[in-house]
């Protein structure tokens, strides 16, 4: 399955080179060329990634890049004319994966994109189960009872790490590294509301939780069944 792209900006020959770009890497793209339509375009199509322009016709891309994240965590690569320190050192200090200055080389924008959904997603292509939930790993979704609902960046790789440790108890410290880089300080409650989310999507109660266990005062573990 193709990850999904939608590339913000308000120039139409820059969407088109961009979205040839994409597209022959073999990737799914979606265009908006202003803050309402990048707003309507990330509801309608749950992207995987956004290339998004500082500058649009309705609007800052700083203040739509917060917008999007308060919708979902998904990766948001900047990408701008500007290239003062203070707009990139703004893009990134607000939490963007990434800030690219045009113009900027085609293997350039592919690899750099690539890196952040790497890293994100850590490109795994198989799915797996957890009792009646079916887990997607390539789309980042979850199935219930023939139901799709997709997963956010952040509790995509939350559910990786504690797939990934085989039934072992996964420390805070360790989850909250996973998830977010520099100082873990104030971090706790925020991984609390992201495993309560999780749950919500992949346990049958999530009040009395089968799969995803809090184990008391070291962190959490994932009971996890055999792969498909």
């Amino acid at each position: 399955m193709a990850y999904r792209i939608l590339i913000v900006d308000d120039e139409p020959v820059l969407q088109q080179m961009v979205g040839k770009i994409l597209i022959r890497a073999g990737y799914e793209t979606h265009c908006a060329f202003s803050c309402a339509q990048a707003l309507t375009q990330f509801d309608a199509v749950t992207p995987d990634a956004v290339l998004l322009d500082v500058t649009l016709p309705d609007g800052d891309g700083f203040a739509l890049f917060g917008k999007l994240r308060e919708i979902r965590d998904v990766p948001v690569l900047f990408l701008s004319a500007r290239d003062e320190d203070e707009a990139r050192l703004r893009g990134l200090g607000l939490g963007a994966d990434d800030y690219i200055t045009k113009p900027f080389l085609p293997q350039e924008l592919l690899l750099r994109l690539h890196s952040v959904l790497r890293r994100v997603y850590h490109e795994v292509l198989h799915t797996a189960r957890l009792g009646k939930t079916e887990i997607d790993w390539g789309k980042s979704t979850v199935r219930n009872n023939g139901s799709e609902t997709p997963l956010t960046a952040k509790e995509y790789a939350l559910l990786r790490k504690l797939w990934d440790a085989h039934g072992n108890i996964v420390t805070i410290d360790a989850l909250c590294a996973a998830l977010w880089d520099g100082p873990l300080v104030g971090y706790e409650n925020t991984l609390m509301v992201h495993i309560r989310r999780l749950r919500e999507k992949v346990e049958e109660n999530p009040s009395h939780p089968r799969f995803l266990l809090t184990v008391r005062g070291l962190g959490y573990r994932l009971k996890r069944e055999d792969q498909l």
